[in-house]
């Protein structure tokens, strides 16, 4: 496997935290090293409007070495997505926690997906995964 995928939806929380820049970039500053993963560039924040007016929010994403961290914010609707994608297994139930202390959602829906599944961690494994769809693809053909 290449890694968790973890998508976090919240909802009821304070449309003033959801709209505070500083606040949506602090928080992505800080969760790399709370996950122990590698932040490799400062976290890109802004504020959106969208076609709707009350889609406005505030994206952000930060990428680490292990993958990226995004949140995207809708204050008006009082809802937050959070993703983090990585390389690493990390404590989900922690990443939710610390996630939540922030935006203190009045509930909330966790999926983790398990990505890569077949993803070789090895050139001998790329190797079989190779050559078993080459098997495929001539069988097919033939």
């Amino acid at each position: 496997m290449f890694g968790p995928h973890l998508i976090l939806e919240a909802y009821g929380c304070s449309k003033k935290k959801l709209g505070d820049l500083t606040l949506i970039s602090e928080i992505l500053d800080a969760y790399p090293a709370k996950l122990n993963m590698t932040k490799i560039m400062p976290p890109y924040v802004f504020r959106y409007s969208g076609a709707v007016p009350d889609d406005w929010g505030v994206s952000g994403v930060v990428l680490i070495a292990e993958s990226h961290i995004s949140i995207h914010t809708f204050p008006d609707k009082e809802f937050v997505t959070l993703d983090i994608f990585s390389c690493k297994d990390f404590d989900v139930d922690a990443a939710v926690e610390y996630f939540n202390s922030f935006f203190e959602p009045t509930s909330f829906d966790k999926q983790l997906l398990l990505r890569g599944r077949e993803f070789p961690r090895s050139e001998a494994r790329a190797g079989q995964i190779v050559e078993r769809e080459r098997l495929k693809v001539a069988s097919a053909a033939g």
